[in-house]
Parts: C-alpha cells; structure tokens; sequence
C-alpha cells in the first residue's frame, strides 16, 4: 500500500513489483505480487482498471485512516456516524478538535 500511497497515480503490478523489490536481497515473484493486489481489489482496497492488456491498481483511500474509516462506514453505515457524533457531544476537546480540522479543510479547499 505504501507505494501505491506514494505513487500519486495508478501502477501497474510490474512498477509496483520494481518499487518492492529495491533494496531486497531476495526479489518478490511478479505473481506474488499480483495476487496480493488482485485481492485487496476483490477487497475494494483497491481500485483495477484495465488498460490494454494490464491492469493499473491505485487505493481507495489516501492512507489507513481512510481504509479504517471506509471500512466503519461500510460496516455499519449511519448508525458508526451517529454513534461518532455522540461521542464527540460528550467530550468537549473532541469538539475543538472537530471544528479545528473543520475550518482547517475549508480553508484547504477555499485557498
């Protein structure tokens, strides 16, 4: 995942593979590779595009916070928000902390 996060775009499994295997004294098979990548799609980790005759495969979510949060969302839909939003009502400096990011990501999107 840390290469796919650090590319900035779409690989495919081989510039992936190239990636790991820097610095390795023994190589990743190219199969090993694309098995784990075509299963954390089946996962929805990560999204496969074909392109041609191969596949480029990029993430989902930006980092892990973002897989757990899909996740959470995934599993448990309205009822994770709503039981986030009471948690975050019942503790004061969740609430700063809330309203800090919040202007932090207007301002982000703003300027």
């Amino acid at each position: 995942m840390a290469v796919l996060w650090s590319a900035g775009e779409p690989l495919p499994v081989r510039a992936v593979l190239d990636r790991l295997n820097e610095g390795r004294r023994s190589p990743l098979a190219y199969t090993t590779v694309m098995t784990v990548l075509t299963r954390l799609a089946d996962k929805a980790v990560l999204v496969r595009r074909q392109v041609g005759r191969r596949y480029l495969y990029e993430p989902v979510a930006d980092d892990p916070a973002g897989l757990a949060v899909r996740e959470v969302l995934r599993d448990f839909g309205e009822l994770a928000v709503a039981r986030f939003v009471d948690e975050a009502q019942a503790d004061p400096a969740l609430r700063r902390r809330l309203r800090a990011l919040t202007r932090n990501r207007r301002a982000d999107r703003s300027g």
